[in-house]
């Protein structure tokens, strides 16, 4: 897929120390993009919009804590 078009955005929730930085671009048709800001050039994952809210709302109910 070409994501030369995407408009990346850092996660609210991305230390400010250089780490854990996660970028997600949300103005593809069809697909989010989640990647590394470290290293922009790296793989990178899509998920269907579907996915991608149903990822977000279970991070926001805890379904992932430990």
């Amino acid at each position: 897929m070409d994501l030369s078009t995407a408009l990346w955005r850092k996660s609210s929730r991305s230390g400010s120390n250089g780490g854990q930085c996660v970028e997600v671009a949300t103005n593809l048709p069809g697909v989010v993009a989640v990647r590394d800001s470290k290293d922009p050039g790296g793989p990178k994952l899509l998920f269907t919009p579907a996915d991608w809210q149903a990822f977000v709302g279970g991070v926001k109910n805890g379904e992932f804590d430990r």
